[in-house]
C-alpha cells in the first residue's frame, strides 16, 4: 500500500463517533459476515483502527470491526484518515481487503479490478492483479472485455511506478541492439535504457539466444511487461506418461544425482520441487478440502506462487541456452 502513504498518516489515530461514519461503496458486495462480526466481538485485546476516507467518512477498511464495536456498544471507534481522493481510497479498500482479515470473494476482486481498470487506465495489468489479488492474465482479459478496451493507450505505469509505452516492439529492437553491443550489460541496465520492463529484456536476450526474431509475432502480447515465459520443453530423459508420473520420474532422477543430493541448496531445490509431483486427484481432494472462508487468500497465493515459479523457469532456461 505504499502508493497510498502520502495521503494517510498511520501514526494519527483519533476517537469518532460510529455515528458519523458512512459504510456505502464497499467492494465487498454481500455486506459483512456475522459470523466474523460476533468473533471480533468477544476479543479482549484492542483491535486495530479502522481506515476512513476523510472527505466522505466512508469506512475503507474495518467494517467488521465497525459492526463489531456496534454489538459491544460502543459509541466511538479509533480511526486512522485517508486524505486521497475518492477512487484511491477504493483502491485501497480493495487492496486492504485482499491482504488482511477476511479476503473478498473472487467475484468481488474481478468486480473491483474491472472498477479499478477504469479509473486507473494508465495502471498496468500487473500493478492492478497485485492491487485486487487475481492474475495479470484475468485483469488483460477484463481489460480487454471492458468498454473501449485498449483503445487510445500507449503507455502504462507499470508495478515497479515506471512508465512503459503498451506496444514494446521498439523497446524489444533497442534491447536487442544493446545487448548484442554489449552482453555483459544487466538485465536492468538494458531495460531503463529501452523503456521496457526487465523481464520483457530477459525474454528478448532468450530470443535472441534461440536465433529467434526479438519481436515476437503479433497477437502473442509477450512485448507487454506481463511477458509469459517461453514453454520448457520435456528432458528427454523424461518417459511420456501422464503429467503427475512425469514431474515424479524427473524429480527421483533429480534425487540421484550428487551435486543436488550432497548440497543444502540442492536439497532445498528437491523439497520445494518434490510439492509438484503429487496428482491432479490429490490436488482435487485438497482444494475440495479448503474452508470457504480461505479460498480468496489460497488462489491468490496459488497464483503469486505460479508467477514466482514462471521466473524461475524463464531464468533457468536462459542459463540452459548459455551453455547449449
Amino acid at each position: 500500500m505504499d502508493r497510498h502513504i502520502g495521503d494517510m498518516d498511520r501514526h494519527m489515530v483519533v476517537e469518532v463517533e460510529i455515528g458519523s461514519l458512512s459504510t456505502a461503496d464497499s467492494p465487498r458486495t454481500s455486506g459483512v459476515d456475522p459470523e466474523h462480526v460476533q468473533a471480533l466481538a468477544v476479543v479482549q485485546t484492542p483491535l486495530p483502527p479502522i481506515t476512513v476516507h476523510r472527505p466522505t467518512m466512508r469506512v475503507i477498511d474495518g467494517l467488521h470491526r465497525l459492526r463489531a464495536a456496534e454489538l459491544q456498544g460502543r459509541t466511538k471507534i479509533p480511526v486512522r484518515y485517508f486524505d486521497g481522493a475518492a477512487d484511491d481510497a477504493f483502491v485501497l479498500a480493495v487492496e486492504s481487503n485482499v491482504t488482511h482479515g477476511l479476503p473478498l470473494t473472487t467475484a468481488d476482486r474481478k468486480r473491483a479490478a474491472a472498477r479499478i481498470i477504469a479509473s486507473h487506465p494508465q495502471w498496468s495489468d500487473r500493478m492492478i492483479a497485485s492491487v485486487s489479488g487475481i492474475a495479470p492474465g484475468t485483469v488483460a482479459d477484463l481489460r480487454r472485455r471492458a468498454p473501449g478496451g485498449r483503445a487510445g493507450e500507449e503507455s502504462r505505469i507499470g508495478h515497479d511506478g515506471r512508465v512503459r509505452p503498451i506496444n514494446g516492439a521498439e523497446g524489444r529492437r533497442l534491447a536487442s541492439e544493446l545487448i548484442a553491443q554489449n552482453p555483459a550489460l544487466s538485465l536492468r541496465q538494458v531495460a531503463r535504457v529501452a523503456a521496457i520492463s526487465p523481464e520483457t529484456v530477459r525474454d528478448v536476450r532468450n530470443r535472441m539466444m534461440r536465433g529467434e526474431d526479438p519481436v515476437p509475432r503479433r497477437g502473442r502480447q509477450a512485448d507487454r511487461e506481463d511477458t509469459v515465459a517461453p514453454r520448457v520443453g520435456r528432458p528427454s530423459a523424461v518417459p511420456d506418461r501422464d503429467a503427475a508420473q512425469d514431474r515424479a520420474a524427473a524429480v527421483k532422477r533429480l534425487k540421484a544425482d550428487p551435486a543436488l543430493r550432497f548440497s543444502e541448496i540442492g536439497r532445498t531445490l528437491l523439497r520445494l520441487l518434490n510439492l509438484h509431483t503429487i496428482s491432479m486427484e490429490e490436488w482435487d481432494r485438497i482444494i475440495d478440502q479448503v474452508p470457504p472462508h480461505c479460498r480468496g487468500v489460497v488462489a491468490y497465493l496459488a497464483a503469486e506462487s505460479a508467477e514466482r515459479w514462471t521466473e524461475v523457469a524463464m531464468r533457468v532456461q536462459s542459463k540452459v541456452a548459455e551453455t547449449a
